[in-house]
């Protein structure tokens, strides 16, 4: 059953709440996330039940976030981009997917397949995005992913901790995915260092 608005923003509460305070019982869970411990109650009835509804609630989330980003059909540098908007709006279900399931999160071996459907999405789009020459092909389709995992979740981590701004965020993760750490400048020099070695040693 899809929730309605009412449900969607009590989710959203929930999550921050778990997240913000994973050992509250569920009389403190209800004050983090504004509401009553009876209205709580009446909405999930024990912390199990609320764990599989924060789950469900993440599953669905996961599946918005891959359908909004276009990955099929827009332009990869495009449908990075929003990808990389889609993530972040959705930022508070990001912080709880690393603080619940660290560290088996989209680890198959040892966490949940539920959330498989996610790294074939993001595979199948980085294998579009080198077919059609906008990603570098010396690194696979998978690591890609991986990398892009990181980034995101790692910055949404350093949000929660007061390490990163959220306004540049957005800006941030798109220089670094796609440009690394070097200044623009400083990667023209490495190129030329590498590409005149390279000459050199073939001579």
């Amino acid at each position: 059953m899809t929730p309605n608005s009412h449900d969607e923003q009590m989710l959203k509460s929930l999550t921050m709440a778990v997240v913000n305070r994973p050992r509250a019982t569920m009389k403190e869970l209800a004050q983090l996330a504004g509401m009553s411990k009876a209205t709580l109650h009446r909405y999930c009835g024990t912390r199990e039940n609320l764990g599989q509804r924060l789950e469900e609630y993440a599953e669905r989330t996961l599946n918005l976030i891959i359908r909004s980003a276009g990955l099929q059909h827009l332009q990869p540098l495009d449908a990075l981009r929003r990808l990389i908007r889609e993530h972040l709006a959705h930022r508070e279900l990001l912080a709880f997917l690393m603080a619940q399931y660290r560290p088996d999160f989209l680890d198959f071996e040892r966490g949940d397949t539920r959330w498989q459907f996610y790294l074939a999405a993001l595979d199948e789009f980085f294998l579009r995005g080198q077919q059609r020459g906008l990603f570098r092909i010396d690194i696979s389709a998978a690591i890609f992913t991986e990398l892009f995992i990181t980034l995101v979740y790692g910055l949404v981590d350093a949000e929660q901790r007061g390490r990163a701004a959220n306004a540049e965020s957005a800006r941030t993760l798109e220089q670094m995915f796609l440009h690394g750490a070097l200044s623009s400048g400083e990667f023209r020099e490495h190129a030329s260092v590498q590409e005149h070695a390279s000459v050199l040693k073939n001579a």
